[in-house]
């Protein structure tokens, strides 16, 4: 008996030391220079657009990916391990400072303590490696360097190590190493139409929603041309001289299948094709971003429910490789557009590393010659992009990671201000702003000012936590002096608002609701001023009303942070719900009501040079999870966070938000809160005008008919109460 137990317990043993081997195998990825890769595969993706067979490159300086790396990486095995080797390039590997013959692709190692070493050039992709031991792998350890003789750590610090710069690796959620990151694409789907209408040598097809993809013809036989016109209206796709995108191939074959190369976006397809062809169908390959989606929202008024289904549907369509302004035109990574996106992206996906690769996209390399896109508002609104990420994500290392080329994009915008310490635009700088007719964008405009301010303030915390306290002092410094100075420059009493510009050091007349309405969420105004501008610009009818999704977003914002949800409730459903009764099936680029007819479609001059389905059009998603249900971080993470709900005038409302390690779940009626949490330590606040009751938590009366409680991680309860 003691024998058998003796074998058992032995048994077990092995097992558990099997187990514990197996355990300790670390995960390998394939692993590339911070940042490389990005700016690679962004160089890729925005230079696929074309219109009419003739190729249109974005129009800003484009960066190249270091193509001689220096791969580095420190180790000890307890025990001799044969290591897989996959390398993107010619490449050469040295361990303990001795250089292996050719090309090996299986590194045999002795136990003991290591040095590794691997050089690979490649021109035309990244150099990256995989290495896959039990111990030894490729993963962001290991150190890299492009040979610009300067020693850095990962925050950005130099170190006195040797001779030469390292910076931790960067990589993806690359795991097969017979799968080169070269060649990621994105994942497809079949589709089939909706409708087909045959004629003689002719198909009109409707797929019937906005979608994007490669057009896949069905059963091909014959030799000749096929000419396909597409478009996001039927009256595009019907133009076959006007339309935006048009493709011809020359088909020769007796039977099956053709899909053509080029992606498009389109709803409906014109194909004409010869006499001697016959199709006999036709399906899409429909391509999309793998993320999740998290968020949720449903309520009482149910063409607000199909605003956010729809809002939700044109932001995944614009989430490609990196977040894109629109899938027809222009398919560019646009830092005012992403911007949008990386908000409405925490209440809907929460997809950090799409907001990721696209801040490193567009940030590109040093030297800084211009601002991303060449437009000023751009470059800070990089800045903000990064702040909000951390606060979202409480992610420290990607500040670190990122901190020094946030200091010389920084360095080169300081730089380009004026005697009094303003920006305005210099040669080669687009001060956008917004698409507005009679907008003037000349000298010191307010605006610009606003957004400089609150990038300055994002340095001040990165430094910080990049331990760089003396640039967080002169950051603090720097963003103070300019807060100053733009309540003295260009807020006017008589006019209760800030107004738009500075000409020549004197403040111009003009009022514009852009500055105005920044500053209500970026907390700038007092109490007063607040209420000025609500009643002196943001509800005044005389000042230039906003036409474009992209700054209704904004102002939608600071009225919603100055608790008027009932009003803008009204405004969505008059705005995208205009868009939604003309028929829209993903949100514009932009939209005015006083337009009729075929002029709905037009801008730039071309008659469908609108976008109908555009990454900013999507805000409801980003207003309605924040205001609505009310949730937001209020400390990194969401370690702390506020749910505040204003059903403005809905009966109910209920979603779900995510979070870095969860899922916030809110229910709100006029009589009935119920809240569900998976993460971090949050305070539910609410307004009632009876005595509020709960059996799960401890309600606290906070005056003015204000109540809270805490929320805290795995927690759920229901208030009844009586909404004011």
């Amino acid at each position: 008996m003691l024998k058998r137990r003796n074998l058992i317990f032995i048994s077990f043993w092995l097992l558990l030391s099997l187990f514990n081997i197996t355990a300790r195998a670390q995960k390998a990825s394939w692993i590339w220079y911070p940042g490389d890769y990005e700016v690679w595969l962004s160089n890729k993706v925005q230079n696929r657009r074309t219109e009419r067979g003739t190729f249109l490159p974005p129009f800003w300086k484009l960066d190249s990916h270091y193509v001689l790396m220096n791969f580095h990486k420190d180790f000890e095995l307890a025990s001799p391990e044969d290591a897989h080797l996959y390398v993107e390039g010619q490449y050469n590997v040295s361990i303990d400072g001795r250089t292996l013959r050719g090309y090996p692709t299986i590194l045999h190692i002795p136990a003991g303590k290591h040095k590794i070493s691997l050089k690979v050039y490649n021109q035309a992709a990244v150099p990256a490696i995989f290495v896959q031991g039990t111990y030894l792998v490729s993963d962001t350890s290991w150190l890299l360097t492009y040979e610009d003789k300067e020693w850095i750590d990962a925050t950005g610090k130099t170190s006195d190590v040797s001779a030469t710069k390292y910076r931790n690796a960067d990589s993806w959620d690359f795991t097969d190493p017979t799968v080169l990151p070269s060649t990621y694409h994105l994942p497809v789907e079949e589709h089939k139409a909706a409708s087909i209408i045959k004629k003689s040598h002719s198909l009109f097809i409707d797929f019937g929603k906005e979608t994007f993809g490669y057009i896949k013809l069905l059963g091909v036989t014959g030799n000749g041309n096929v000419h396909l016109y597409f478009g996001e209206s039927p009256n595009e796709a019907m133009d076959t001289a006007l339309c935006e995108l048009s493709d011809k191939v020359t088909i020769n074959q007796s039977g099956g299948d053709y899909t053509f190369i080029g992606s498009r976006a389109f709803r409906y397809v014109n194909i004409q094709y010869d006499d001697n062809i016959e199709i006999n169908d036709v399906s899409m390959l429909y391509e999309y971003s793998p993320v999740t989606q998290r968020g949720s929202f449903k309520c009482s008024d149910n063409e607000i429910n199909k605003i956010w289904d729809v809002a939700a549907y044109t932001l995944h369509l614009n989430t490609r490789e990196f977040f894109i302004d629109g899938i027809k035109r222009d398919r560019w990574v646009w830092s005012g557009d992403a911007y949008q996106s990386y908000l409405m992206n925490y209440y809907l996906f929460f997809d950090s590393p799409t907001v990721t690769h696209t801040l490193q996209a567009l940030r590109g390399k040093d030297p800084v010659t211009s601002h991303i896109n060449t437009i000023m508002d751009y470059s800070f609104y990089w800045f903000l992009g990064i702040s909000d990420y951390y606060q979202y994500t409480g992610d420290k290392m990607f500040i670190q990671q990122n901190y020094p080329s946030m200091k010389t994009m920084m360095d080169f915008c300081l730089g380009r201000r004026d005697a009094d310490g303003l920006v305005q635009g210099l040669t080669g700088d687009w001060v956008f702003i917004d698409w507005a007719d009679g907008l003037s964008k000349q000298g010191e405009v307010s605006f610009e000012q606003i957004l400089l301010c609150r990038s300055l303030e994002t340095m001040a915390q990165c430094a910080l936590i990049a331990a760089d306290h003396e640039s967080a002092e002169k950051y603090g410094k720097i963003a103070a002096d300019l807060k100053a100075k733009i309540f003295k420059y260009y807020w006017s009493n008589q006019k209760h608002a800030l107004v738009h510009s500075r000409i020549d050091g004197k403040p111009t007349d003009n009022v514009t609701r852009y500055a105005n309405m920044f500053s209500i969420f970026f907390n700038y105004l007092d109490e007063k001023q607040k209420q000025d501008v609500k009643k002196y610009v943001l509800l005044n009818n005389d000042v230039p009303k906003i036409t474009t999704p992209y700054m209704r977003f904004y102002e939608l914002e600071s009225l919603c942070a100055m608790g008027e949800q009932s009003y803008v409730l009204k405004q969505i459903k008059d705005y995208w719900g205009g868009m939604l009764k003309l028929g829209a099936t993903s949100f514009w680029e932009e939209y005015n009501p006083a337009d009729t007819g075929a002029n709905i479609y037009a801008m730039y001059g071309r008659p469908y040079g609108k976008s109908l389905c555009h990454a900013w059009g999507a805000s409801p998603i980003y207003l309605l999870g924040k205001y609505y249900l009310g949730v937001k971080p209020t400390s990194p993470g969401y370690k702390n966070y506020m749910i505040e709900p204003n059903l403005g005038s809905l009966k109910w409302m209920q979603g779900t938000v995510p979070t870095p390690n969860g899922d916030i779940q809110i229910y709100v009626s006029t009589s009935q809160i119920k809240v569900n949490a998976q993460d971090g330590i949050g305070i539910l606040r609410f307004k009632s005008s009876t005595i509020p009751k709960c059996k799960q938590a401890n309600i606290i009366a906070k005056g003015d008919n204000i109540f809270e409680l805490q929320v805290t991680k795995g927690t759920y309860f229901t208030v009844d109460y009586k909404a004011l």
